[in-house]
């Protein structure tokens, strides 16, 4: 029998220069040797947006991130080398026990050379208190012995965050102001309500009220109305809790839900929205106008539903009736007061 064979081509792999090569080699020795220098990795940790924190064995901090600048208000600068029990980073878990003591999340990482984790808040720079979740884990040589501990601090936005998916659903954007609804906000409420029950998260509700908006309706017509009703929105958008929700709730009545806001600190929430507030007005055929608002506050108590937390805000509605704060804070001013 025989067999017709062809021949098969074989295909040729390029031999590459010996130059090439040691080229490849000495780049790649050279970009290792880079990252041998520990001020790289500092520069990069440095710059995270999360809120990461370094201290040695005598909570001396070493390092402060971006991240940590923005929860804190305190600069690098400003807290390295300083210890973490005294100003630089003062806190206390979230049944009003200082933290920077043996319970101290960085302290019992240190201690038990484990993962160590607590509820608790940070002092901002500015004097209100910052809810966060702490996360500690203690920081070894190469040879294991502990010469430190690392912490990542983590806000209530991150611990209870807004579904993106939700603001897609039917009913959840209001349309006019384009924030959201009053369906969406129950919902949140509700989520809130749970984490203060099980997790201690504080909880606080502000209401903005726009007195008198059906008669500017009437005279000034709907779009006249929509504007204001939009510059309120953004404006509270803007100037509210780090971790608040800001929601249309009636007609002429805003919500912001304060997730890890203290009673202490949702007064300072308040003024600040008051303050903001009163430099807002629309132009509207030539004249500026707004409206008279009253602003109202709450916090949750053990036990809250849904429904005991906004009579207790409606309450505090009717108490601030007779001390009106205006938008536009002296400007002309229309529509009932």
């Amino acid at each position: 029998m025989r067999i017709n064979s062809s021949p098969i081509a074989l295909k040729t792999v390029p031999i590459l220069p010996m130059k090439f090569l040691v080229w490849c080699i000495r780049a790649a020795d050279r970009f290792m040797h880079t990252f041998e220098d520990p001020e790289i990795y500092r520069d990069i940790l440095e710059r995270l947006s999360t809120g990461l924190c370094v201290v040695d064995l005598q909570k001396r901090i070493v390092l402060w991130s971006d991240g940590l600048e923005q929860i804190t208000g305190r600069r690098r600068h400003e807290v390295i080398g300083h210890s973490c029990v005294g100003e630089a980073l003062l806190h206390c878990d979230h049944q009003d026990c200082e933290w920077c003591h043996e319970d101290c999340p960085l302290a019992r990482a240190m201690k038990t050379s484990r993962h160590a984790e607590s509820l608790g808040f940070l002092h901002h720079k500015d004097g209100h208190e910052v809810f966060v979740r702490a996360r500690a884990i203690p920081a070894r040589t190469a040879r294991g012995s502990i010469i430190g501990a690392v912490a990542i601090f983590e806000e209530p936005q991150h611990i209870l965050g807004t579904n993106c998916r939700e603001s897609q659903l039917p009913g959840c954007i209001d349309e006019i102001t384009g924030i959201a609804s009053r369906a969406m906000m129950q919902a949140h409420l509700r989520e809130a309500l749970a984490a203060f029950s099980e997790l201690h998260l504080p909880l606080s509700v502000l209401g903005v009220r726009l007195e008198g908006l059906e008669h500017f309706r009437s005279r000034f017509g709907s779009d006249a109305a929509s504007s204001l009703l939009c510059l309120v929105a953004r404006t509270l958008e803007s100037n509210g809790w780090k971790s608040s929700l800001v929601g249309r709730w009636k007609d002429n009545e805003f919500l912001l839900i304060l997730n890890g806001c203290t009673e202490r600190a949702v007064h300072s929430v308040r003024e600040r929205a008051r303050c903001s507030l009163a430099n807002d007005g629309i132009e509207w055929w030539g004249e500026r106008h707004s409206l008279p608002i009253s602003i109202a506050e709450t916090c949750a108590q053990p036990g809250d539903t849904l429904a005991l937390l906004l009579e207790r805000l409606e309450r505090s509605f009717a108490a601030t009736t007779s001390k009106h704060s205006r938008l536009d804070g002296g400007n002309k001013s229309t529509g009932a007061e």
